[in-house]
């Protein structure tokens, strides 16, 4: 049985309701009584100032504890967890390290080259890159299918951070994560329902998110809790790969256009 993936895109949940009137009470014509809007700006503003606060940060370590639900063919829902270990500098440094259940990887950017590696089978591959962080993630979509692990994170407070597609956006209001105290705000897009808790104070960073699809009855979830590093030691030799001597060589596979997403590196 093969499980059906949950898409990893972004979106807020729990629309607004209006009250209904008191049953004693003269109802009132909807155009004097408007419902409260969906999309709550203040949500979206938050969600704003997190990605343009983001964008300042110059150099950070991130530590990403993972956990996705996947959905067989008969139904039955499984769970997956896992770490990320992203550290960059920008705009032209790099390494992500991902360990999970089912599969490890390694990623390694240093402005000129790109490599991907697979210690548990022994595989890598590199190929020239872009001198930008954010030119290296478009590319690698692009030309060969790979999704780098928490793209988000480059792309909030940018101009493929789209919000079009939001239809509903609400404050759900305070909460702690990791005894740190944060604001929980919930968006829906199609097919999409997610949750984003932001740190309050002056660094505005996601501190835990979750994503629910619902275009699947099973509605499988992927959650993910972050905790940051703002000030990471590391020096160039961190982002470049330094292949063992049992490693093997291969090629990209690149993916044409009529490929689309089937053969995105998971």
């Amino acid at each position: 049985m093969k499980p059906r993936h949950l898409a990893l895109a972004f979106g807020l949940v729990l629309g607004v309701l209006a009250s209904a009137q008191a049953a004693d009470k003269e109802p009132m014509k909807a155009a004097d009584n408007p419902p409260a809007p969906a999309v709550d700006p203040d949500a979206v503003a938050a969600l704003d100032h997190m990605g343009a606060y983001l964008m300042t940060l110059k150099a950070f370590q991130v530590e990403v504890a993972s956990e996705r639900e996947d959905v067989l063919d008969d139904g039955l829902k499984v769970q997956y967890a896992g770490i990320i270990n992203l550290v960059a500098r920008r705009p032209d440094r790099l390494r992500v390290n991902v360990s999970s259940d089912r599969q490890e990887r390694q990623y390694y950017y240093d402005g000129k080259q790109f490599t991907l590696w697979a210690p548990r089978v022994k595989y890598y591959a590199t190929a020239p890159a872009p001198p930008t962080i954010g030119e290296l993630i478009n590319a690698l979509d692009e030309k060969f299918g790979i999704e780098m692990p928490l793209v988000d994170l480059f792309r909030w407070g940018t101009k493929d951070a789209t919000k079009a597609g939001i239809t509903a956006a609400v404050d759900i209001g305070p909460s702690k994560i990791g005894g740190t105290d944060c604001q929980q705000y919930a968006f829906r897009q199609e097919g999409l329902d997610w949750q984003v808790w932001i740190q309050n104070g002056d660094f505005p960073l996601p501190r835990k998110l979750v994503l629910t699809t619902t275009t699947d009855d099973a509605r499988p979830q992927y959650q993910a809790t972050y905790t940051w590093n703002l000030a990471p030691a590391f020096d160039d030799a961190d982002f470049t790969f330094d292949p063992p001597a049992d490693a093997h060589r291969i090629l990209f596979d690149q993916v044409s256009p009529e490929a689309g997403d089937s053969k995105k590196e998971k």
